[in-house]
């Protein structure tokens, strides 16, 4: 899905109207419960659906949305590095275009994860479905993150997690070095 006007209809509208078809056929796929839950979890259950795979890079390309990778940066243990050739979402780019089809808009722009915790702020308390998990250190004088999940409750994130995985659920505590929830 992405974000050009067809027809005269305009970005914005473009992007709540798919938003709204996509909800509407993912109420049948996603776990029991999750419709009343918010407007970025639905849409990463209906992603999740797809079966998307991690592509190093992916989802950075100037609209948001699955992309082929980069081999530039690439330390994954698949060699040679298959980004290039592949069309796909990195953990970054998957909250991007999740965050951007719930928005409306690009709301976390083009860069990594730790472009992406700048342009958020912490949650100290009762974090909430649909907010950023982050890993990594982030103090108040550097951010240094490696990964981002979108936060679904009881413990749980959804998010392209390495090389050969596909978009899935993870348990947060699956990586050691949480660093917190973040939100718009």
């Amino acid at each position: 899905m992405d974000f050009r006007g067809r027809d005269g209809m305009g970005r914005r509208r473009l992007a709540v109207a798919a938003a709204g078809v996509m909800l509407l056929t993912a109420t049948a796929s996603m776990p029991l419960g999750t419709r009343a839950l918010p407007l970025i979890v639905q849409i990463a259950y209906e992603i999740e659906q797809r079966g998307i795979p991690y592509a190093w890079g992916g989802g950075h390309a100037p609209r948001p949305g699955p992309s082929n990778g980069t081999c530039r940066g690439y330390k994954g243990r698949i060699k040679p590095c298959p980004a290039a050739r592949t069309r796909g979402l990195d953990c970054s780019g998957f909250a991007r275009w999740v965050y951007a089809l719930a928005h409306g808009k690009d709301v976390l722009g083009p860069g990594n994860t730790n472009d992406h915790v700048r342009r958020t702020r912490r949650v100290k308390a009762s974090p909430m479905p649909g907010d950023l998990v982050f890993f990594g250190k982030i103090t108040k004088k550097s951010v240094k993150t490696h990964h981002v999940g979108i936060y679904l409750g009881g413990g749980k994130m959804m998010n392209a997690p390495e090389t050969g995985a596909v978009v899935r659920i993870d348990d947060i505590a699956r990586l050691k070095d949480f660093a917190g929830y973040y939100r718009l």
